[in-house]
């Protein structure tokens, strides 16, 4: 394949343009590239007649065709080119125009020189051109010189071989129970476990432009494993191994193993119990015991007027009666066969058969749809859904649900944006001065004491603030998700909600007057609005 070009005819009597035919699929050349060098080279010219004669060239099916110009003498052309130069500086082509007919011919070294000239230094296709200048191609654009592009780098990640998001609801049974039993929500391990690997970051490699510019790559985010007790750390610190048997858990970022303990009940046998990892109890949990767990507690019984605090979640197979002094607090999920007469809070989801008489508060949804499914009297509350069978109470029992999110959270928000902004400013403050010093001594220029001094302190900062951006930022995003979900925070009735019941969506509320059955209660227009499920 050959491109079509012209050359100009230049004689004492006038000029003509020598019109060549392209060849195997070739393009032919354009009135617009013809006009633009006719310009260039200050030929005289008639546009109509010009544009007339390469119709006529085209439509002969000629391999050359003399298309006249003007009856002026003009002086010979040296051959000459244009460069095109791409953008982002990685690429350089030529397009070159043939001298006039006994014009001067233009040599492989003259256009080295030029390159040279216009401070193109790099990638230069020097065995391409000179077989150029050996086989002229013109009014075809080839490439002369290449950058390099940077090749970019990967960021570190940290792969955990354990079950991280733990949201595992209870089973609701063909008979409409819920199964408390069989819920999954402890990831165990074993002694010498593999727990998580780190694969480092890869930083990237330098790029260079044509005109021999470094291009750095992309920054990367590095990444280190942390963990707790019971977890030993590869001499490569890339790899986690269990210690112990017991169970492991992420806790932002952070895991942790935990062996459990097991116990039949807590009663004045045990005392309070107070543990680092997770707690087992196989019977029941007596009046005005405690139990404090960093882990998860699992109840295999009853729970009486107690109060039980886990970080993460509280599971109780046959429920909870509080005897109006009994407390449930949950990091994650309270899962409960029933709660009566209890205060329960939970940073997860609640679950239950049966609320009677409790203030439950739960971070994202309460879910009371088994079998009887009902919350009658006290004070239920969530951020983004409450979904039940029975609400309210034929007897008039005081019964208050909320929705919504919580005032405190959006004024955290605002204290977040403001932290990020304010340490993001003060990481951009300390970045050029380090590069200054760092590039010092790069160069080999010996730094004094005090200067030395200075960098670490200013390093140690740096990397300071940057964990704690890293940190505000990972929290920052988990609010505003928490936001945006609460948007569509709502109250779901499967059955029926009884009249006296209050209603609560955000900062609006409704007292429903009549029972109502198959029902949803959203906030719309700056009001509480029932629909049909």
């Amino acid at each position: 394949m050959k491109n079509g070009f012209f050359q100009l005819i230049c004689s004492p009597s006038g000029t003509a343009l020598k019109l060549v035919a392209p060849r195997d699929g070739g393009a032919q050349v354009t009135i617009k590239e013809v006009m633009e060098y006719l310009n260039s080279c200050g030929i005289m010219f008639d546009t109509a007649a010009l544009n007339k004669g390469m119709i006529e060239a085209v439509s002969s099916g000629k391999d050359e065709y003399v298309v006249p110009l003007n009856r002026d003498a003009a002086p010979e052309v040296r051959e000459t080119y244009k460069l095109l130069i791409a953008q982002d500086r990685m690429l350089v082509a030529a397009r070159f125009y043939p001298s006039s007919l006994n014009g001067e011919k233009m040599s492989a070294q003259e256009f080295f020189n030029d390159l040279a000239f216009r401070k193109i230094v790099y990638g230069i296709q020097t065995e391409r051109i000179q077989k150029f200048f050996e086989n002229p191609q013109y009014c075809t654009d080839f490439v002369v010189a290449k950058g390099q592009p940077p090749r970019q780098g990967t960021d570190a990640r940290i792969e955990y071989y354990f079950q991280t998001d733990l949201k595992t609801r209870p089973t609701l049974n063909e008979d409409g129970s819920v199964d408390f039993f069989h819920l999954n929500t402890i990831c165990h391990c074993s002694k010498g476990d593999v727990l998580a690997r780190l694969f480092p970051e890869d930083p990237g490699e330098m790029g260079v432009s044509v005109y021999g510019e470094k291009i750095r790559p992309r920054d990367v985010k590095r990444s280190t494993l942390r963990f707790g007790h019971n977890i030993t750390l590869s001499e490569d610190r890339k790899t986690l191994t269990a210690d112990v048997d017991g169970h492991v858990m992420l806790v932002e970022g952070k895991v942790f193993v935990s062996n459990v303990l097991e116990v039949e009940n807590v009663d004045i046998s045990t005392g309070n119990i107070e543990y680092e990892g997770s707690v087992k109890v196989n019977g029941n949990v007596c009046t005005n015991f405690s139990i404090k767990a960093k882990g998860n507690i699992e109840v295999k019984g009853v729970v009486e007027g107690a109060n039980l605090e886990a970080d993460g979640n509280i599971i109780i197979a046959r429920g909870m009666n509080g005897m109006a002094r009994g407390v449930l607090k949950a990091g994650g999920n309270v899962i409960s066969k029933f709660i009566e007469n209890a205060k329960v809070t939970a940073g997860g989801y609640v679950s239950s058969e049966a609320i009677l008489h409790s203030d439950v508060a739960a971070g994202t949804s309460i879910s009371v749809t088994g079998k009887k499914g009902f919350i009658t009297g006290g004070k239920v509350s969530a951020a983004n859904l409450i979904e039940v069978k029975t609400l309210g109470s034929s007897m008039g029992a005081d019964t208050i649900v909320e929705v919504g999110i919580d005032p405190g959270l959006k004024a955290r928000v605002t204290q977040l944006q403001k932290q990020i902004a304010d340490n993001s400013k003060m990481v951009a403050q300390i970045h050029p001065v380090l590069s200054a010093l760092t590039q010092k001594l790069a160069q080999g220029v010996k730094l004094k004491p005090e200067q030395i001094k200075n960098l670490q302190e200013m390093l140690q900062k740096e990397n300071q603030l940057k964990e704690a951006i890293e940190k505000d930022t990972e929290e920052y995003n988990s609010l505003q998700q928490m936001m945006a979900e609460s948007n569509t925070a709502r109250v779901e009735v499967t059955g029926e909600v009884y009249a006296g019941t209050k209603i609560c969506i955000s900062d609006v509320s409704m007292v429903v007057k009549t029972s109502m059955n198959y029902c949803k209660f959203t906030k719309e227009r700056g009001d509480v609005r029932m629909t049909a499920l």
